[in-house]
């Protein structure tokens, strides 16, 4: 009987009239510190041009995913009235051996629906264990007259991909475009539209599609395409995506958070894509702030969805034998993420109702030809590394990738396990400690299907963005 109550208080704080619909409230904050330190510092509260998207009935996340969280609550009762887990480029960034040197400052937003009382925002990390602890709170009254509620100029029309519900009742899933030129709005739609075709042909999408309203931005840029600073590439582009992002070639993100935020607040959403208008192979996914895609690399699909599983479902990345900026990590710990396992204690596999009952047939940890595996990949991330050293054309690397991906489906196809859920060691970067479901999955190789942990982990964020019509 708990629910209902909460539900109803948090409706009636989160509207100041019951004709008036609820507006969309943005925190705009820095989060600076280093490895060891951390500290927040309020920029600015904007009302965004359009009404709350989400459904009122699922404001708290009990989805336990996320390395921060944060709690709206009435500032009077201390009653919670939203939540949402998520992570940030800082908590990434603060795992990089740059981070041990010196100090950074990110600019980061929380969203929530506008409300007609005082309320504080709490902030919570989790810490060495994996627990959420407080870290930083501050206070929002809405009468405050320095709250910005200007009406400013859409960059560009708002393209519909797809709409099939009212907003609150669906995900709703913005594409930005960023590198593309006014003469180009064509190429982005169609890029657009092409991805999301791409999207919801492959599970649990494909059979979650009517779950979803998708939307398409793209403000125009004076040049096409975006940085690549490592090869002396500059762009000014609308909303500052790179490649680059910690030294790491191939992953692109925007570290200009106010221009993505100016620019996607003339949409419902709650998930973001951005396309960059570029060839070279790259992308990125950070859970519940965006990801990212180079839209004209042969294998955009891939990264597309694989990218998406990072930023929709708090998917950890599977594979470990590429290069990445991140330190390993010190203690092992499980980790929140749905897919990945530290396997403590084989008896609480959090996955074990979809692994084999019978160890026999599905040994855990479950056996790979992980030594052959790794002795391939060695290979291939030498040649891949001359590749990009030696400037050559993209479609070199292109074919490298076509020839491992062969490769690797003929090897996994050979496993024993394969196809069966387990605990597979590998992932989170690291040969050792970690394990990951099954022996293949689009989190772990270019593969073009989701393994059975994944599905189920999607599914459950779907459940949490709407409701059946």
């Amino acid at each position: 009987m708990i629910k209902p109550i909460l539900t109803l208080t948090a409706l009636l704080l989160f509207v100041s009239t019951a004709a008036a619909a609820t507006q969309t409230m943005r925190l705009d904050y820095y989060h600076t510190g280093d490895a060891s330190q951390e500290v927040f510092s309020v920029d600015r509260v904007v009302i965004e041009p359009l009404p709350w998207p989400g459904d009122p009935a699922q404001a708290i996340d009990s989805s336990n995913l996320g390395k921060y969280l944060f709690e709206v609550r009435d500032a009077k009762t201390k009653q919670l009235l939203y939540s949402r887990g998520f992570a940030s480029i800082y908590g990434e960034w603060e795992t990089t051996d740059e981070a041990k040197t010196i100090k950074r400052t990110f600019q980061e937003s929380l969203r929530f629906p506008a409300p007609a009382l005082p309320v504080s925002i709490v902030l919570k990390k989790r810490d060495a264990k994996n627990v959420f602890q407080n870290i930083w709170t501050t206070t929002i009254d809405p009468a405050d007259q320095f709250i910005d509620r200007s009406k400013p100029t859409p960059p560009a029309p708002l393209i519909t991909i797809q709409k099939t519900g009212d907003p609150e009742a669906r995900v709703d899933f913005l594409i930005l475009g960023d590198g593309y030129t006014a003469a180009e709005a064509k190429k982005f739609e169609a890029d657009a539209r092409r991805l999301t075709e791409t999207l919801f042909s492959t599970s649990p999408f494909k059979e979650n599609r009517k779950s979803f309203n998708v939307w398409a931005l793209c403000p125009p840029a004076a040049e096409s395409g975006v940085s690549r600073p490592s090869t002396g590439i500059h762009r000014d582009s609308p909303l500052g995506a790179t490649y680059d992002a910690f030294g790491s070639e191939r992953y692109v993100l925007t570290f200009d958070n106010r221009a993505l935020r100016r620019t996607a607040q003339f949409a419902p959403y709650e998930f973001i894509e951005v396309l960059v208008n570029n060839r070279t192979y790259g992308g990125g996914g950070i859970f519940n702030l965006y990801s990212t895609v180079a839209s004209d690399n042969a294998f955009a699909n891939y990264v597309f969805v694989h990218e998406f599983g990072h930023h929709f479902a708090a998917l950890a990345d599977e594979y470990y034998t590429s290069s990445v900026a991140y330190a390993p990590a010190a203690d092992r710990v499980e980790p929140w993420e749905p897919n990945v396992t530290a396997l403590l204690d084989v008896s609480t596999l959090k996955w074990r109702h979809l692994a084999s009952p019978f160890a026999h047939v599905t040994p855990i940890p479950t056996p790979w030809k992980k030594e052959e595996f790794e002795a391939y990949s060695r290979e291939i991330q030498k040649r891949r590394a001359q590749l990009r050293k030696d400037k050559r054309p993209e479609e070199e690397m292109e074919a490298l990738f076509r020839e491992e991906l062969e490769h690797e489906k003929k090897m996994f196809a050979a496993e024993k396990h394969f196809g069966q859920v387990g605990a597979f060691e590998g992932a989170m970067y690291e040969a050792r400690g970690y394990y990951r479901p099954e022996i293949d999955c689009i989190m772990f190789s270019r593969s073009d299907r989701f393994c059975k942990v994944c599905r189920e982990a999607i599914v459950r964020v779907i459940k949490m963005y709407s409701r059946p019509s």
